[in-house]
């Protein structure tokens, strides 16, 4: 037998990978400050989720590497509600920086990081009572939305060019809710989310689009009120109003998809990244159009209705008025949400917004429907006589202005 004596006395690499049991109950979710969580807003609550385990690779624990290195963790508690945040210790915080969630489930993690440090696993709660205004409210809005949608297609006293336009706003609300409601927290497959976010991206363009249309084809029924020029104008925008408003947020989408996909889903929600700029593909378009359609009710408001009979005139202020609100002033709501505003004015605004916006389709479905007398007409024929001889005299005057507001 033959014995070979070796010495080192250099060594070229090496790495080390520590476990600690109970560290994490030290350094916990008391050392988590938001500043330092990257695009980690909407989580309120925190908690430690792991064990901790440190790596390192020759004589620096915190040195960059050149390829990043995966590290599966096991959860203490299993948890479906809670989404995870892969951090690392940095210095007197946890951090995320550099630190990406590859995959997970109820019972495990697999963290992508792209430099060696302590890592753990933080569990994100959200706001319990937001997300079930949030369910509650798209719940209703959904109801109201087929409801109104079915209206729309039954009854033949509103038939028109704006009928369709509030169609075409009701469809793409509705399957724009639907899949939020239900897609918009399935961040497990990364493939999944991104196609979620595109799907979001584009119906909620598409949404803005057919505001805008609506709001376009408003001001020009009131200005165009004789009856040819109302007539020419309602051909030409039939002819051009679907690749309007289906054809632009695609164009959209596709470009943006198409320099940007990585973009399109992020850690807690199916939706898109704030950082790289992606997020104003959206913000840009909704807020040019949420500008023009305020320019263009205000001058409705101020310079048409005046002109029109005063039951006309109280009905059209009152919807001028709600779209201006549930177009420009609730969505406007939403741009102080991106940047970052200290609480509780950021809560208030979160709560505002959510609310009002989760019931859309309500507002629809009063307006345009409930509160309309021309639906009531049609699904309800024999109204008083004082009612269909106020309506037939002016809808004499101008008999192909009938169900188009």
């Amino acid at each position: 037998m033959t014995y070979w004596d070796c010495e080192c006395t250099r060594i070229l690499s090496a790495a080390v990978l520590i476990s600690y049991n109970s560290i994490g109950s030290i350094i916990n979710e008391r050392f988590v400050s938001k500043e330092n969580l990257m695009n980690n807003k909407e989580p309120v609550k925190f908690h430690l989720n792991s064990k901790v385990v440190s790596g390192a690779v020759g004589y620096r624990s915190g040195s960059s590497l050149s390829i990043p290195v995966n590290f599966t963790f096991q959860h203490i508690q299993v948890s479906k509600k809670e989404k995870p945040l892969c951090v690392y210790w940095n210095k007197t915080v946890w951090s995320n920086q550099g630190c990406n969630v590859s995959w997970y489930n109820d019972s495990q993690i697999v963290c992508s990081c792209t430099h060696l440090s302590s890592f753990a696993i933080l569990m994100a709660t959200e706001d319990c009572v937001l997300t079930v205004i949030t369910h509650v409210g798209l719940s209703l809005s959904l109801l109201c939305l087929f409801l109104a949608a079915l209206t729309f297609l039954l009854c033949r006293a509103i038939q028109g060019t704006s009928t369709f336009l509030h169609l075409q706003l009701c469809l793409c609300l509705f399957v724009a809710n639907l899949l939020f409601l239900f897609g918009i927290k399935q961040t497990q497959l990364k493939i999944v989310c991104s196609i979620i976010a595109g799907g979001l991206h584009y119906l909620y363009l598409a949404a803005f689009t057919w505001m805008f249309l609506e709001g376009l084809h408003l001001f020009l029924t009131v200005r165009n009120l004789k009856v040819a020029n109302y007539t020419s104008a309602s051909r030409f925008k039939k002819k051009f109003m679907c690749p309007f408003g289906y054809g632009i947020p695609a164009v959209i989408v596709a470009v943006s998809a198409a320099t940007s996909s990585q973009h399109y889903g992020t850690q807690y929600h199916c939706w898109l990244k704030i950082e790289k700029g992606v997020i104003w593909s959206f913000i840009g378009p909704v807020f040019v159009i949420t500008l023009v359609s305020q320019k263009t009710t205000f001058y409705f408001l101020l310079q048409r209705i005046s002109s029109l009979p005063l039951g006309f005139h109280r009905s059209l202020t009152i919807k001028a008025l709600a779209q201006l609100f549930i177009l420009g002033c609730s969505w406007s709501l939403g741009f102080f949400l991106i940047d970052s505003i200290d609480e509780p004015t950021r809560s208030v605004i979160a709560y505002t917004f959510t609310i009002i916006n989760s019931l859309q389709g309500v507002y629809i479905f009063l307006v345009h429907c409930v509160l309309s007398r021309q639906v009531i007409r049609g699904f309800h024929p024999l109204t008083s006589s004082h009612e269909e001889s106020h309506f037939q005299e002016f809808l004499g005057n101008v008999s192909l202005f009938q169900g188009q507001i």
